[in-house]
C-alpha cells in the first residue's frame, strides 16, 4: 500500500511540474520568434490586455496563429506557426504574453 501511494504521489507531482509554463520560456520564444517582425516587443506586448491575450492563445494558439497565416506580411512566420513545435510551446507563450499584458502591471526585462 505505501509502494502504491508513493508511486501515485510521484506521477501527481511529475505532472503537475511538467505541465507548467515557464515565463523565461515564452519570452525566448518571442525574442527568437516574433521579434522579426514585431521589432517593437515591449510596447507590442502592452497592447493587448490579459483577457485578449488569454482569448488568443486559446487551444494551443490557434486563434493567434489563424491571424498571422491569414496574413500576407506575416509571410515569414507561416512555417512556424503551421509547426507542431508552435503548439506544442505555446503554453509557454501565452505565459509570457499574459505575464506582461497592458493590464498586469509588470515590464518584461532588457535581455
Amino acid at each position: 500500500m505505501t509502494r502504491f501511494l508513493f508511486i501515485l504521489l510521484a506521477l501527481t507531482v511529475f505532472s503537475l511540474t511538467s505541465s507548467n509554463a515557464a515565463i523565461y520560456k515564452g519570452q525566448r520564444i518571442f525574442i527568437k520568434k516574433c521579434l522579426k517582425c514585431h521589432k517593437e516587443g515591449q510596447n507590442f506586448i502592452a497592447n493587448y490586455k490579459m483577457k485578449k491575450w488569454k482569448r488568443l492563445m486559446k487551444k494551443k494558439g490557434k486563434l493567434l496563429a489563424e491571424i498571422h497565416l491569414d496574413n500576407e506580411k506575416a509571410k515569414k512566420s507561416w512555417k512556424y506557426f503551421k509547426s507542431k513545435r508552435y503548439a506544442k510551446k505555446s503554453r509557454h507563450l501565452k505565459q509570457f504574453l499574459i505575464e506582461y499584458a497592458k493590464d498586469s502591471g509588470n515590464v518584461p526585462a532588457c535581455n
